[in-house]
C-alpha cells in the first residue's frame, strides 16, 4: 500500500515537474543554501509528499538541489528519495551515479586512506570496465574480488564488504546483513549505491565527494527513465553507443582545435580531468619508476580542478601538489619557471595545470615566453636532464583558440587541452567535457582513454546528441557573445570608472582570446581594510540582486558561462572557488554573457546601479 501510494505520487511529480529538472546543469544560487544543499530539497519534498501535493507551482519552489549535476540535482534526488522510502532507508544512503565503476571506486578510496579491507562479491560477470590490475597496481587500492552464486552466499569478512549485481529493474531490493554496500548495476544509465546499515554512514560524505570531484550523479535525462521504469516495473532495455553522435563530436572537436590526436569525451570536465590524472600517474609509475610526481596547480583557480588534484595526491605517497601562483602580481610564466627549476633539481616529474585565460581574473600569459619556459631544457641536482614537463591546459574560457596543431604556439611542448562541456560546447545544455592532446602526447592519450573507460565516465548517448547539435555552431556563438561583453564592459567603465574591471586587452582578442566573462573589482570606502572589504561585498550582492530582480528572464545568479543566452553573475569566493584556501579567494564580482541577451536594458539597470551608490 505504501510502495502504490509513493509510486503514484512519483508519477504525478515527473508529470507536473518544471523543465529546468530535465534541461538545467547548473544551479541557481538565489535558490540555494550550500550549507542544506544535501538535505533541503529532499525535505522539503517530503513534506509536499505527505500533503499529496505536486502541482507545478509547488515543485517550481522547491530549492536547488546538491550543485550542478555532478554532485546530484532535482531528478537524481527524487529517485534517490523514492528507492530510499520504498527500502525504509535514509534518503542520502541512497547514491546514483553515471559510472558503473565509480561507487566502487570510492569506497576503496575511502578505505584506502583508512587503511581498510575490503571484499567485492558479484554474481555472473564484472562490469567490463572494471580493471583489478590497474586498480590494485595504479590507484594502489587492495581488495578481494568473490564470486558468488546468490547473494545468500556472501560470507562474513573483516573489513568491508560490497556486493555488485547486474539489475535490469531498478527497485531490486537486497538484504544480507554481511553486506555494507549494495551497488546495482543498470547498464548505459549508471548504477545506484545503497548504504546498508548505521555503522557505514560515515561513508556517505566521502562517496558523495567522489561523485562530485571524479565523476557525476546519474544523469536527469537517466534518472527519468529509471523513475518510469521504476513506476510502470518495466525492465531497462540497455542501449548501444550512438556511434553517428560520437563520431560528429569528435570531428567537430578536432575541427575547433586543429589537432590530430583522437579526442575524449567524459561526463562532465572533472571527469576527464581525473582520467588526465590518473593517466599521466599511471605513465609516470611505468616509465618513470621510483620518481616523485609533482602536480603544479594554481591554489586560486577553479575549486574543483584544485580539489581534485588534492585528493588524488592525498592517495598516493609519490605524488605531491606544488603552488603555481597565477594572477594578480604574479606572472605565470616566471611562477612556471621558478617551479620547473625546483622540480627539476628534485628529479621529479611535473604535471602542471593552468587555465588560459585564468579564472576569474581573465589573464593570458605572453605564449611565447610560455613556449620558451616549458621548452627550457633543465638539469638535476646530479646534472643529469631533467624530465620535460607536461602542460595541462584548461582551455575552458576560449576553447577556440588553437594551442596544439602542428604550427601553434605549444605544438613542440607536451600538452593536452580540456574544455568543461556546460559551458561554450554544448551551451548550457549539459555537462560532457572534453580532451585533446599535440603529436607529443600520443602515448599519453591513450592512457588517459584507458583511465576513462576503467572508471565508466565517458560521456552519455544524450550528452554525445547535445554536443553533436551544439559543437558546429560554438565559434559563432564565441564571437557574438565576446562581442556583447566587449561594448557591457566598455559602458561599465564610461559609467563607473572607479571599479576595476579584469577582461583581455584588444589585442590579446585580436589574437584570438575572446571570453565572455569578466570580473569586476567594485569601488569600495571606508576608514580600514576591513570596513573596505565588507562595503565592498555588501556591493557586490547589491549589484547582482539588482540585475536579478529587475532581468529575472535573462540575469540569473549562477556560476554557468557559455549559454545559449541570458547572463549570469556570481562571486568566486563563494562559488566556483568553493575548496579554495581562504586567503586566495576572490571575493569580486563575476559576469558572463551569452550571444543573446537585451543588452540595452542590462546597461539600463547597471545605469541605476551606480545612481544608488
Amino acid at each position: 500500500m505504501k510502495a502504490n501510494t509513493m509510486l503514484n505520487y512519483i508519477k504525478n511529480v515527473i508529470e507536473n515537474m518544471p523543465t529546468d529538472w530535465l534541461n538545467l546543469t547548473t544551479h541557481r544560487l538565489d535558490i540555494y543554501d550550500e550549507k542544506l544543499a544535501k538535505v533541503q530539497f529532499t525535505e522539503q519534498l517530503e513534506n509536499l509528499f505527505n500533503k499529496n501535493d505536486f502541482t507545478p507551482s509547488a515543485l517550481k519552489e522547491l530549492p536547488t538541489a546538491y550543485d550542478y549535476i555532478r554532485l546530484g540535482h532535482p531528478l537524481s534526488c527524487v529517485l534517490e528519495w523514492t528507492l530510499a522510502n520504498l527500502q525504509d532507508q535514509k534518503s542520502e544512503n541512497v547514491i546514483s551515479f553515471s559510472s558503473k565503476t565509480m561507487p566502487v571506486l570510492a569506497i576503496l578510496r575511502k578505505n584506502l586512506l583508512e587503511n581498510k579491507n575490503t571484499q567485492i562479491a558479484y554474481t555472473g560477470e564484472l562490469p567490463a570496465c572494471f580493471d583489478a590490475e590497474t586498480l590494485r597496481n595504479i590507484y594502489g587500492y587492495t581488495f578481494e574480488l568473490k564470486q558468488v552464486e546468490k547473494i545468500a552466499d556472501i560470507p562474513k569478512c573483516n573489513g568491508t564488504s560490497i556486493f555488485l549485481s547486474q539489475e535490469d529493474k531498478i527497485n531490486a531490493i537486497d538484504s544480507n546483513p554481511n553486506v555494507d554496500f549494495f551497488i546495482h548495476l543498470h547498464g548505459h544509465l549508471g548504477s545506484v549505491l545503497i548504504v546498508n546499515g548505521t555503522q557505514n554512514e560515515n561513508y556517505v560524505s566521502d562517496i558523495q565527494h567522489v561523485r562530485r570531484r571524479e565523476s557525476i550523479a546519474m544523469t536527469p535525462a537517466n534518472c527519468l527513465t529509471a523513475l518510469k521504469a521504476l513506476i510502470e516495473q518495466s525492465s531497462i532495455t540497455n542501449k548501444q553507443r550512438d556511434t553517428a553522435s560520437k563520431t560528429s563530436v569528435l570531428e567537430s572537436v578536432t575541427a575547433i582545435t586543429a589537432t590530430q590526436t583522437k579526442p575524449l569525451v567524459a561526463s562532465s570536465g572533472l571527469s576527464i580531468q581525473y582520467a588526465i590524472l590518473m593517466g599521466l600517474i599511471h605513465d609516470a609509475l611505468e616509465n618513470h619508476k621510483g620518481k616523485a610526481i609533482k602536480i603544479v596547480v594554481p591554489p586560486n583557480c577553479y575549486g574543483g580542478t584544485n580539489d581534485q588534484a588534492r585528493r588524488v595526491a592525498a592517495c598516493m605517497d609519490n605524488v605531491e601538489i606544488v603552488d603555481l601562483l597565477v594572477d594578480g602580481d604574479n606572472d605565470m610564466v616566471q611562477s612556471i619557471d621558478s617551479v620547473l627549476t625546483e622540480i627539476a633539481n628534485q628529479d621529479a616529474i611535473p604535471y602542471i595545470i593552468a587555465e588560459i585565460p585564468t579564472n576569474p581574473r581573465v589573464e593570458v600569459p605572453d605564449l611565447i615566453q610560455l613556449k620558451e619556459v616549458l621548452s627550457r631544457e633543465r638539469k638535476t641536482a646530479t646534472g643529469a636532464i631533467a624530465i620535460d614537463p607536461v602542460f595541462i591546459l584548461d582551455q575552458t574560457f576560449c576553447p577556440n583558440v588553437h594551442f596544439l596543431g602542428k604550427e601553434d604556439i605549444l605544438s613542440s611542448v607536451r600538452t593536452i587541452s580540456f574544455a568543461s562541456g556546460s559551458k561554450f560546447p554544448s551551451g548550457g545544455k549539459c555537462t560532457a567535457g572534453y580532451c585533446v592532446g599535440n603529436q607529443k602526447t600520443i602515448a599519453l592519450m591513450e592512457k588517459i582513454e584507458m583511465h576513462l573507460a576503467l572508471c565508466d565516465n565517458e560521456a552519455t548517448n544524450l550528452q554525445y546528441e547535445i554536443l553533436a547539435k551544439q559543437l558546429p555552431s560554438m565559434n559563432q556563438r564565441i564571437i557574438d557573445a565576446y562581442t556583447n561583453t566587449r561594448e557591457f564592459v566598455n559602458f561599465i567603465q564610461d559609467t563607473l570608472p572607479g571599479a576595476k574591471i579584469n577582461f583581455v586587452s584588444e589585442e590579446l582578442a585580436e589574437q584570438g582570446f575572446t571570453p565572455s566573462v569578466f570580473s569586476l573589482d567594485l569601488p569600495t570606502k571606508g576608514n580600514t581594510d576591513a570596513e573596505r572589504e565588507t562595503y565592498k561585498r555588501a556591493l557586490n550582492l547589491k549589484l547582482i540582486h539588482l540585475m536579478i530582480t529587475e532581468i529575472p528572464n535573462e540575469s540569473k545568479f549562477c556560476v554557468s558561462y557559455g549559454q545559449l543566452k541570458g547572463c549570469y553573475w556570481t562571486i568566486p569566493a563563494t562559488s566556483t572557488q568553493g575548496t579554495t584556501k581562504e586567503g586566495d579567494k576572490d571575493y569580486i564580482v563575476r559576469a558572463s554573457l551569452s550571444p543573446n541577451l537585451d543588452l540595452e536594458l542590462h546597461k539600463k539597470v547597471f545605469k541605476q546601479f551606480v545612481a544608488s551608490i
